[in-house]
């Protein structure tokens, strides 16, 4: 049966990560490719879009421990129902976060042990999925990111992670940038123009 390939583009809220996947998955499209795309959490799956909302909403006030089990539910349910599926059918799958994004606000934001979660994604999720076909990950001046984030929406409600303080959004960021080193995971500047940052995409895929 035919292997599909699965694309991660990860990074902090407000540095474009959605946009480029969009993009990403119009360009495969036209080169003929059959291309599914979704997002972590949530991911369109009726009990993966009931968790995005348990993760998303501050006021339940989770422990970092518990979001990580959520956030990992998530992602065996999105395999299991969408991401293995397409593969096996030689489809293309983009995603918008996978569990890089667990490392960088669990761990490098809220202290929970690195082993502790990859002990848990180790013991959910296949090697596939932890280890991409390729992966992205956007960086942005924390600033320029805040500056975006508020141009989308006056009336946007911060959720449980844009909610953190600046310290915390820092040590997600650095984070980020460890993972890409750990992981051998491309860095994208996201500060660049839109196609600029799809050209890049497209270079490493090619």
């Amino acid at each position: 049966m035919a292997k599909g390939r699965y694309i991660v583009i990860e990074g902090q809220d407000g540095t474009g990560k959605s946009t480029q996947v969009e993009l990403l998955a119009a360009y495969l499209r036209d080169q003929g490719q059959d291309v599914v795309t979704l997002r972590e959490p949530g991911g369109g799956l009726p009990a993966t879009e009931i968790m995005r909302d348990l993760l998303k909403n501050k006021d339940y006030n989770l422990d970092p421990v518990t979001i990580t089990l959520i956030f990992t539910a998530n992602r065996r349910e999105l395999w299991v129902k969408t991401i293995e599926p397409a593969l096996k059918r030689g489809k293309t799958v983009i995603s918008d976060r996978n569990w890089w994004s667990t490392l960088a606000y669990e761990h490098y934001g809220f202290g929970v042990p690195a082993e502790v979660v990859r002990s848990i994604h180790e013991q959910s999720l296949p090697q596939r999925y932890l280890e991409p076909d390729i992966g992205f990950i956007f960086s942005l001046d924390d600033a320029e990111r805040q500056r975006r984030l508020r141009s989308r929406n006056d009336d946007h409600i911060k959720d449980t992670f844009e909610s953190q303080q600046s310290s915390f959004q820092t040590r997600v960021n650095n984070g980020y940038l460890e993972i890409a080193r750990a992981h051998n995971i491309n860095l994208i500047d996201a500060s660049g123009m839109i196609d600029e940052i799809q050209w890049k995409i497209r270079k490493c895929l090619s």
